[in-house]
């Protein structure tokens, strides 16, 4: 009888999951601090920025007093934890110079928030997925469509059909300049 020479056991591969972030920036050089945020994102472990969508200007919801943002989209492939995810995120945030407290719409030097963890659902006290204002906001469906138009995991419709609901009606301007890949 031949024995068979036995393999050393391979780690099975992590699995990665395609994530789209929103990010925006309405205080000082709001195009450099979406790029240093970028940058942020891309050395996180077992993390790598896909894709950067056109950079938009837009008005400001909610407490409208207060500058334009430039708004994107980032696509990520991670192995992160949504919460995980979150965690970094904020702690990119706080380095930018974003305080943890702060009043709900008030101006901001940089804002992450994850729209799309691949086709997951969740709901925690800190945490939703979908993120449940992204079929309401023009100003993260227009980029999210720069670069994808993938299923809502909820809705079970491809993003793009999300724009004819959309309440959103405010006119995006999109910029000349853009935010790198890193």
């Amino acid at each position: 009888m031949q024995k068979h020479a036995s393999r050393p056991h391979e780690p099975e591969p992590i699995p990665r999951h395609t994530v789209y972030l929103g990010i925006g920036s309405n205080i000082g050089n709001r195009l450099a601090h979406l790029q240093e945020a970028v940058g942020l994102l891309n050395r996180m472990a077992e993390t790598a920025v896909t894709g950067v969508s056109e950079i938009y200007m837009t008005e400001p919801v909610g407490v409208t007093e207060q500058d334009r943002f430039y708004n994107g989209v980032v696509r990520l492939e991670t192995a992160l934890s949504p919460e995980n995810l979150r965690s970094h995120c904020k702690a990119i945030e706080h380095n930018l110079g974003r305080p943890e407290q702060y009043i709900r719409w008030s101006p901001r030097v940089i804002d992450l928030d994850i729209l799309l963890y691949g086709d997951l659902t969740m709901h925690s006290s800190v945490l939703s997925i979908p993120h449940p204002e992204l079929t309401n906001r023009m100003f993260v469906l227009i980029p999210l469509l720069d670069l994808d138009d993938p299923p809502h995991p909820v809705l079970h419709c491809p993003v793009s059909s999300l724009l004819v609901t959309c309440p959103d009606r405010s006119v995006l301007v999109r910029l000349r300049e853009g935010v790198a890949l890193p």
